[in-house]
């Protein structure tokens, strides 16, 4: 089973994600990290760690911006944290913040996303329940992350919102 899991910033997202991926009762469970811990900036750094100290020890941890590589390595259940920081950074390679694209590396994604055979958990933020960013590359992000929720939705058996710790079941298995 292929699960978006979807929220707002602190809505709990990640930590039912990796409840919901740990309650498969698979083993190993891999946790693709898809943004670096920067030495320079300890709210992220403490953020990261807490992440990681709420997973328990079956938990392997995998810090990469190649997640499709990763995903078609090995079908070992995965939760996916998250594709805001993968967006920013195939952005931050394409260029894509001004006329770059970054068309391939989402085709790419939802290509390793739609073939994946072990459980999956994709923790993505969601863009539509907020103001329209006041910048030109704020507007890029947001349509891009939108139009790429949009997709992975399409090729994942399962949507939940996640709000204020709750789930709310956008799109159930047929």
């Amino acid at each position: 089973m292929r699960t978006l899991v979807l929220g707002g910033i602190r809505s709990g997202k990640s930590q039912w994600a990796e409840a919901a991926l740990a309650d498969t009762g698979q083993a190993p469970l891999r946790y693709l990290a898809t943004g670096p811990a920067p030495a320079d900036d300890p709210d992220w750094a403490a953020r990261v760690a807490a992440h990681r100290l709420r997973r328990a020890d079956r938990w392997s941890t995998v810090e990469t911006a190649d997640v499709a590589t990763q995903l078609r390595a090995q079908p070992v259940a995965t939760l996916v944290d998250d594709i805001g920081s993968w967006l920013t950074a195939a952005m931050d390679r394409s260029g894509a913040w001004t006329d770059g694209s970054v068309t391939a590396d989402i085709d790419d994604l939802l290509d390793a996303v739609g073939g994946f055979t072990a459980p999956l958990a994709v923790v993505s933020p969601e863009v539509g329940l907020t103001v329209v960013p006041a910048t030109a590359a704020g507007r890029r992000f947001a349509d891009e992350l939108g139009s790429l929720n949009q997709r992975l939705a399409a090729v994942c058996d399962r949507v939940v919102l996640v709000v204020a710790g709750q789930p709310v079941s956008v799109k159930e298995p047929v």
